[in-house]
């Protein structure tokens, strides 16, 4: 199926490609670690982004440094981040649709970022992950089985100069 052709539902937000592409790169990363799943509620903006998980005990400060680390890790990677458009009755077994709207299309499209992260998604990415820049857990908050972790990006190095 051609992406270029398949009409998806109307998308209300202009996300900023680096942030959001990190943002999945931060599920990922969260749900390898501590199967907590996707966020479960996110705000992702250029300035600053959060993301809540349901957590049963928070975080450790060790905890926060290794996720930002690795995090950083797979950035480093340069990874690609393609796309595909598929029926939701054929990925239905691979992915969550209870967050689509429930007047979805019968397309969906799938975000990759290069082997280690895919998701629905109808938002901006970055083409590759270098180009997203350092990635820093500004903060981080649990109350009663949340853990909220606010993040910020480092400018890549061409755009510092």
């Amino acid at each position: 199926m051609e992406e270029n052709s398949v009409v998806f539902n109307a998308h209300n937000k202009e996300e900023y490609p680096p942030a959001h592409t990190a943002e999945h790169i931060l599920n990922g990363t969260m749900d390898r670690l501590y199967h907590c799943g996707r966020a479960f509620s996110s705000h992702v903006e250029r300035k600053k982004s959060k993301l809540d998980y349901h957590l049963p005990i928070p975080l450790t400060s060790q905890q926060i440094a290794d996720l930002e680390l690795r995090v950083n890790e797979v950035i480093n990677r340069n990874l690609e981040v393609w796309s595909e458009v598929a029926l939701k009755s054929d990925v239905s077994n691979r992915f969550d649709l209870s967050r689509l709207p429930q007047d979805a299309s019968e397309t969906v499209r799938i975000v990759h970022v290069g082997d280690y992260d895919e998701c629905l998604c109808v938002g901006l990415h970055v083409r590759t992950t270098s180009e997203i820049g350092r990635f820093r857990i500004s903060s981080s908050r649990w109350q009663e089985g949340v853990q909220r972790l606010v993040f910020r990006l480092d400018a890549p190095i061409a755009e510092n100069s």
